[in-house]
């Protein structure tokens, strides 16, 4: 019973001590540097930013892969009515292919930002190669253009989007294009089905 009135003892000594001490000019950066309050708040202070400034390049990482995996898979399948020539049969020009495109992707893309170019090439004609589609961090789309060709043609597809970027303030950048965007692209070769 006598031991706990001794401990309590000793912790009030051990406060007037640090009382003493913190109101001497020696004493006041001795206290401080002996002093653990607030240390956690200053290690996330210094921790915090480059953690979440990777948590978000990862994430946008992310969902350009996820962007472009959606790209490949609208075009793919919008593609496929040029395969089979239900596009041939009709008069169809870019926007109503633009259409078809939209109607497979979720509202995460804006449709306005595809472009598209489709070209159509003999047997006897192989496909040439084209100019570069970037030029000075713009997309230059002046040759592109829509011909889905006759059965047994191959035809090539493409289509761009222009992804908008968020991270690139915090040393991350991924952008290809000017104005912090990032040029998303897909491209199918295939045969006409005789149609």
């Amino acid at each position: 019973m006598m031991a706990r009135p001794l401990r309590q003892w000793g912790r009030l000594e051990a406060r007037e001590n640090d009382r003493r001490l913190s109101r001497s000019p020696s004493g006041t950066a001795s206290t401080f540097c002996r002093d653990g309050r607030g240390s956690a708040a200053i290690e996330f202070a210094l921790v915090a930013p480059p953690f979440f400034a990777l948590l978000f390049a990862i994430l946008e990482t992310g969902l350009v892969f996820l962007a472009g995996q959606v790209l490949d898979n609208a075009t793919e399948d919008a593609a496929r009515l040029i395969f089979t020539g239900q596009r041939q049969s009709k008069t169809v020009n870019a926007d109503d292919f633009k259409t078809e495109v939209c109607k497979r992707m979720p509202p995460l893309f804006d449709c306005g930002g595809i472009s598209i170019d489709v070209n159509s090439y003999g047997l006897d004609s192989p496909p040439k190669s084209t100019n570069p589609i970037i030029v000075d961090g713009k997309l230059v789309t002046k040759d592109f253009g829509f011909k889905t060709g006759n059965a047994g043609d191959v035809v090539v597809v493409r289509l761009f989007y222009q992804w908008p970027l968020v991270v690139t303030g915090l040393g991350y950048n991924i952008a290809n294009l000017s104005n912090s965007k990032r040029l998303l692209s897909t491209t199918l070769a295939f045969r006409n089905e005789p149609f």
